[in-house]
Formats: C-alpha cells, sequence, structure tokens
C-alpha cells in the first residue's frame, strides 16, 4: 500500500527540518551579510547566494539531533594576485579577529564556517565572479586553485525536476533516500552526488505520469532506476554535474568498496520499497515499510492498533500491560520502545518511585535547558558520536553529558549544572542501583556516564544560580535505551 499519509506524517514530523530552526537560519543571515559587508576584507562584494540543500529545500532535520549545514557563497569580483587560498584564509581571519564571531570560527578549505553551538553551522564559500570570462564563477580551494562552478544553474535544474513530479514529490523524495542514508549509516554518498543521481532518473517528458503521482510512488520509481542504472556500472560510472560538463561528481562515492557497497544496499532498498509498496493490508504494509524507514514511520499509527488490540484481547498482550502502567522494570520494555519509538512510554515514566525531587527553591518558570550526548569508548576518550534521545546502544563504553541553554549557547559561569541520573529495568534495580539523585559535573562541563545495564534511563540537567542557590532552568529527561 501507498500509505501517502503516513508518509506525509514521517516528513513533518521526523525528516523535515522543523520551521523554528529554519526561522533561526534565515535569522542568522543578514547579521552575517551586513558584517562581509561592512568589514575591510579587500574584494569587492557583488551578492549572496544560497547554495546546497538549503537553495533545494532538500534540507533534513539532522538524525543525531545535532547541528545542520547551510551554504551560503559570498560573490566577489577578482582581487589582482590574489591566490585562491588568499580568499579563504583573509575571509576566515576577518570573522576568527571579530568579538561577535571569534569563538564560532573554522577556516576550511573552500569555506568559513560559523557554527551556532547545538544548532546550525553556516558555511561562507568566496566565489570570484568573473576571473576567467565575464559571467564565469569560481570557488577557491585554499589547497589548490580556482574551480569552476555553476550553483545558480544547478539549483535552477533540480527545480525544474521537482516540477516534472506531482506534489513536489521529487524534492521529498530526496529528503526521504538522504534520512535512509542518515539513519540506517549503512551507504555513503554526499548530497550533491545523490540528489543529481536521482534527478538524473526522471524527464520532462514524464511529467504527470502515473510513475510520481505522489511521493511513495515517486520513491519507488526512483529507486526502481537508479538501482537499474547501477546494475550497469560494476566500477564508478561517471557522474556529470548536469549544469558543468567539466565537472565529475563521481569521485564522491569514495573508494571502489565504497561504491561496490552503495550498489549492494540501493539493490536491497529497492526491493523492500518495492515489496511495501505492493504489501496488501494496512498493517501489513506498515511493517514493510519499516522495514525501511524504522520505527518512525507511522509510529502514531502502530500505537494506536497496539492499544486497540489490546482491548479486544481482554488486556492480555504486552502492549496493554505496558500502556496501563509505567512498567518501569519489565525486560520487554526496550523491545517496545525498539519498535514503538519514545513516544509510547507513558507521561509517569520520567517520575519512577525511587526518583527523588529537586531540593532548590525554584523560580517560577525555569528555563528551558538542552541536553546533548556523545558515546565515547571510555572516559579519557577525546571526542566521540553524537547519540540521539532513545537511541538504541549498547552496554559498552559511555556518554558524555552537556547542558547548555535552549539557544545552544553554554550555561554562564555563575551558575552550576546538578545532574539526576535515575536508571529503570530489572538489572539496574536488583544490584541496587536505580539512583535518581542529584550529582555534579564530573568531567569538564558536562557529565560522564557507562553505559551497564539494560533499560530505560535518564539524564535531566538543573541549573542553579551560584549566588542564591535557586534552580532557574531545567532540561526534560535524555533518555539512554540500553538493549
Amino acid at each position: 500500500m501507498k500509505l501517502v499519509s503516513l508518509f506525509d506524517e514521517l516528513l513533518k514530523d521526523t525528516v523535515n527540518l522543523n520551521k523554528t530552526r529554519i526561522d533561526l537560519l534565515e535569522a542568522s543571515i543578514p547579521a552575517l551579510r551586513s558584517f562581509v559587508r561592512e568589514s575591510e576584507w579587500k574584494p569587492k562584494v557583488r551578492t549572496f547566494v544560497e547554495q546546497g540543500s538549503w537553495a533545494h529545500q532538500t534540507i533534513i532535520r539532522p538524525v543525531d539531533s545535532g547541528e545542520f549545514d547551510a551554504d551560503l557563497l559570498v560573490m566577489v569580483d577578482p582581487v589582482d594576485g590574489w591566490t585562491a587560498a588568499d580568499y579563504v584564509e583573509s575571509l576566515g581571519r576577518m570573522f576568527s579577529e571579530s568579538k561577535t564571531y571569534g569563538d564560532k570560527t573554522k577556516t576550511w578549505d573552500y569555506c568559513v564556517t560559523i557554527t551556532y553551538a547545538g544548532d546550525r553551522k553556516i558555511d561562507l564559500a568566496p566565489c570570484i565572479v568573473g576571473r576567467l570570462w565575464e559571467s564565469s564563477l569560481e570557488v577557491c580551494n585554499r589547497k589548490g586553485s580556482f574551480e569552476l562552478t555553476s550553483p545558480v544553474e544547478y539549483t535552477e535544474w533540480m527545480k525544474e525536476r521537482n516540477a516534472y513530479s506531482g506534489n513536489n514529490s521529487f524534492r521529498k523524495v530526496t529528503r526521504l533516500v538522504k534520512y535512509l542514508r542518515d539513519i540506517k549509516e549503512t551507504f555513503t554518498c554526499p548530497s550533491v552526488l545523490l540528489t543529481t543521481l536521482l534527478g538524473n532518473e526522471i524527464q520532462w517528458f514524464e511529467k504527470g505520469t502515473d510513475e510520481f503521482a505522489d511521493v511513495p510512488t515517486t520513491l519507488k520509481t526512483l529507486m526502481g532506476r537508479l538501482d537499474n542504472r547501477l546494475r550497469m556500472y560494476p566500477t564508478r560510472p561517471t557522474v556529470t554535474n548536469p549544469k558543468l560538463q567539466s565537472e565529475d561528481f563521481s569521485p564522491l562515492f569514495g573508494t571502489d568498496e565504497q561504491y561496490s557497497n552503495f550498489r549492494t544496499v540501493i539493490a536491497r532498498c529497492r526491493k523492500w520499497i518495492d515489496e511495501a509498496h505492493a504489501m496488501e493490508g494496512r498493517q501489513e504494509s506498515i511493517k514493510a515499510w519499516q522495514k525501511v524507514f524504522g520505527p518512525e514511520f507511522a509510529k502514531a499509527d502502530v500505537v494506536k492498533a497496539a492499544a486497540d488490540g489490546m482491548s479486544e484481547s481482554a488486556s492480555t498482550s504486552f502492549v496493554g500491560r505496558f500502556l496501563d502502567s509505567t512498567a518501569a522494570h519489565l525486560g520487554g520494555i526496550v523491545d517496545m520502545v525498539r519498535d514503538y519509538g519514545l513516544s509510547i512510554l507513558p507521561a509517569g515514566f520520567a517520575r519512577p518511585p525511587h526518583i527523588q525531587a529537586p531540593p532548590w527553591r525554584s523560580v517560577a518558570h525555569p528555563a528551558d535547558i538542552a541536553v546533548k550526548a556523545e558515546w565515547r569508548s571510555a572516559s579519557h576518550v577525546q571526542g566521540g558520536r553524537m547519540v540521539a534521545a532513545g537511541q538504541l546502544l549498547k552496554g559498552q563504553g559511555g556518554l558524555y553529558f552537556r547542558a547548555s541553554l535552549a539557544d545552544g549557547t553554554p550555561v554562564p559561569p555563575e551558575y552550576s549544572v546538578e545532574w539526576r541520573i535515575t536508571n529503570t529495568g530489572a538489572e539496574a534495580m536488583s544490584k541496587k542501583a536505580g539512583r535518581g539523585g542529584f550529582e555534579i559535573s564530573n568531567k569538564g562541563d558536562g557529565r560522564w556516564e557507562q553505559l551497564m545495564y539494560r533499560g530505560i534511563h535518564m539524564a535531566e540537567a538543573f541549573v542553579v544560580r551560584r549566588s542564591d542557590d535557586v534552580l532557574v532552568g531545567v532540561s526534560k529527561p535524555f533518555y539512554v535505551v540500553i538493549e
């Protein structure tokens, strides 16, 4: 079954970058533009051009709850005698030396990145206009030379492809395949290459045809065609930029092994998508689509069906017993969350009997505090990978938790952060390790916790004003799921 409305829900609730974050991005751009224009940077600025997923409207929500990226080209006139490195490095110095952006700036080979902690990154890349001929465009490789580019034309090509499909379905499918790449982590393919591969499979004469009638059908069509094309090429094929014939995207496949793996995964996903699209029966079809997109697909529909099944079977199913209580220590709770997601947890789950109440006086409306977690193999290791709340984890290594204000800025030094770490599950409780009290940061500006007990555990941050010991900020529980 196609289940068009459930695809709409998946896009809206899980895949699409939410409007709040888009608004934050768009609010940051005028300030960056003004900063560059009003600075003493030598190149004459013509204009600014959006590039990449932001310009294509295929930007997606990061699956690890981390920062999302947006690209902005700074279109400038050439400066006599300057090398490609001069443009990038001078732009980087200008931002690094400013009070506003100094601690947010990182200079790379092609661009300068401004990072707004815990939320978004904006890459500003110098683009030289008319150095070779009147309308030529070149980006700057700090470790190489000038490279021809065609960002505006490529964006128009992408929009043209989208116009050939019904209901904006090409753009939506591009987001879905990027989401599939990010949640599965079974293949790598940069967004520009993925967009080009998919876009090459739809042509002008197909506008209005049944193959692109809606999102699931467009997904089936494009993934089928992509699989067929890749089967023709045992080794990496040339993938030409449709608006710049001299540019070949194929090196972005990576190694021969990575390309071979990409072919294999696309073939497997194509098979699953075909099966789900052809499946009869709503619940059977949902299960088949979840094989593709995971438990986030139709999670509300699944929970409702489970609850309905409970009433019909006189509450004998595990789902029924789960929904009737917190089930905090039942051995199967991890499996339930794995299958249905955190949304199935009852409201009272976050307050088991052994949890302690905050001991501080509180302001009337404590501020929202954000908590992020990073998996590390050991406490002494520096750096790791971001982990999303509810992500299934093995009982090895540990998480390094950090608290910040809702906008991603660090908690000011005049405030302390206290952590409430609460364990649930039979294993933790049998070892009297339920915890639920308050503890200070134990590593730098955050809290390190070893992953040990099967169950669903919680980390919460409480921000206390040092001067009078008053609670001013509280986070939502960050759920840690250990299988």
